[in-house]
């Protein structure tokens, strides 16, 4: 292939080291010194903004619609993969193979919204364009940081060691070839160094992001929870930074009623951090379907542990509003036809409802988790209680470390169910094996492919389809 049919494809494709083929970019003729044109793809304000407008839209592609809630919660005792994919039931029961078309599409889809933050990120200041003011550059890199660290942050907790591509190719000669290749041909790199990239994106973010009211977009309060977050995640977590960072949160609070943040009818509230706007005229949220309604078997079900849960501690308000009942044309060896659940946190079908990215309760549970971790047992406690006593609960003390995190992570499991948080819940507490080994099914018996966890599947396999196209990507221990 000649090597400009090569890059062509490679632009036209949009998703670097995702779905091209490595081989076609630079298996060609000699490159001369004139090569491909390294020309600014962005020319005006207007392709900044339609550029900015893609980083967005990405909230209505199938990564966001249905695989990331699978991936934050089949794999956990929050829900089951229902439906009939058996690429889900490898997921749901810890056999994923290399060759497993979610984990594919998955890295490509992760790999594209790159792509589109590092576009802004390499080119947008080169425009020479009065009505793309140096303000709103500023904003846009702002906000393509946060983005790219939201998916670095996603990418090192599914695979680990991940390749840290910051460029987004758009030519290549004699010049530039180095760069390419270590671009189009990435090795991974070590977690560590994944959570430096993603820290550092956060940090530089915060200056020139939008401010915390502007709930539709990466604004300082989210940059704020991501750096949280990360810091709580990294390898030796830094607390003192988690403190720091959920404490420069400002502007939010609890919704005095749970049910309200799901209900479709208080979009944006004083509890959303940030979140996708879901309505037919930006990010058409057709994910809704693939969880709730009768006429076909649902992804995502709720499980008999998930219900018994909530059942033992007498949280009817968050069940409510979590789990919808409903007599089905089907039944499982879970559930019956007369009585069967469905997930109820995104209930409008007509493509319209908003969705969390992030929202206060979150952030109030890893203020208790930071707590716990530092020897303050009265504060996480108080935190924990902010949660508990929305929706009726009766308060409670913790009187230890072991004792704490095993009272934050019952609250953020009935607090967050379906909000896909709980499989990194568990891997971050370094609970995971323990946990998912013991699920049990409706008659208290532990599910047959719960002996499947282990560390090693706490970790997705590198794609097989990358691997074949790139030498450079080893595999994650197990696969």
């Amino acid at each position: 292939m000649k090597i400009n049919k090569a890059i062509y494809y490679l632009f036209g494709a949009s998703v670097l080291v995702t779905a091209v083929s490595c081989n076609n970019f630079l298996d060609t003729e000699p490159i001369t010194e004139q090569g491909i044109p390294v020309a600014n793809p962005l020319k005006t304000a207007t392709d900044a903004e339609n550029r900015m407008n893609t980083i967005y839209a990405a909230f209505g592609n199938e990564y966001w619609q249905l695989d990331y809630g699978m991936n934050g919660d089949s794999q956990t005792d929050i829900s089951y993969a229902g439906a009939d994919n058996v690429q889900n039931f490898q997921q749901d029961e810890y056999r994923i193979i290399a060759t497993n078309t979610n984990i594919t599409r998955d890295w490509k889809y992760i790999y594209g919204f790159i792509n589109d933050c590092n576009m802004i990120l390499n080119y947008v200041d080169e425009i020479n364009d009065p009505a793309l003011t140096a303000a709103r550059k500023a904003e846009m890199k702002s906000e393509a940081s946060i983005m790219r660290a939201l998916y670095y942050f996603h990418a090192v907790q599914l695979w680990g060691d991940v390749p840290l591509v910051t460029k987004a190719v758009i030519g290549v000669n004699s010049g530039n070839f180095d760069e390419v290749y270590s671009q189009v041909y990435p090795a991974r790199k070590t977690v560590q160094e994944a959570y430096d990239l993603i820290i550092a994106d956060l940090e530089g973010a915060i200056a020139n992001a939008p401010a915390g009211s502007e709930k539709y977009r990466a604004n300082k309060n989210f940059a704020y929870g991501l750096l949280a977050k990360a810091n709580a995640t990294k390898p030796n977590p830094d607390w003192a930074k988690v403190k720091q960072y959920t404490s420069n949160i400002a502007g939010v609070n609890l919704l005095p009623v749970y049910d309200n943040l799901f209900d479709g009818l208080h979009e944006a509230n004083a509890e959303s951090i940030f979140e996708a706007d879901g309505n037919a005229g930006s990010v058409w949220a057709w994910g809704s379907s693939m969880f709730l309604g009768t006429d076909w078997k649902k992804f995502n079900v709720p499980s008999n542990d998930l219900v018994k849960t909530f059942s033992d501690a007498g949280d009817t308000q968050r069940m409510n509003s979590s789990i919808h009942f409903s007599p089905v044309a089907w039944s499982d060896n879970y559930w019956p036809s007369t009585n069967y659940p469905f997930m109820y946190k995104m209930r409008k079908t007509d493509g319209t409802q908003n969705f969390y990215v992030m929202r206060y309760a979150d952030i109030l549970l890893l203020k208790a988790e930071a707590a716990v971790r530092t020897a303050d047992y009265t504060g996480a406690a108080g935190y924990i209680n902010q949660v508990r006593s929305r929706v009726g609960m009766a308060p409670v003390t913790v009187s230890s470390e072991t004792d704490g995190i095993a009272k934050v992570l019952a609250e953020r499991k009935m607090e967050l169910a379906f909000e896909g948080q709980r499989w990194f819940d568990l891997k971050r507490t370094g609970t995971a094996v323990a946990i998912l080994s013991q699920q049990k099914d409706g008659n208290g018996n532990i599910l047959p492919y719960a002996a499947n966890i282990n560390q090693n599947r706490l970790l997705w396999p590198i794609p097989q389809g990358q691997r074949d196209n790139n030498q450079n990507l080893t595999q994650n221990p197990g696969y």
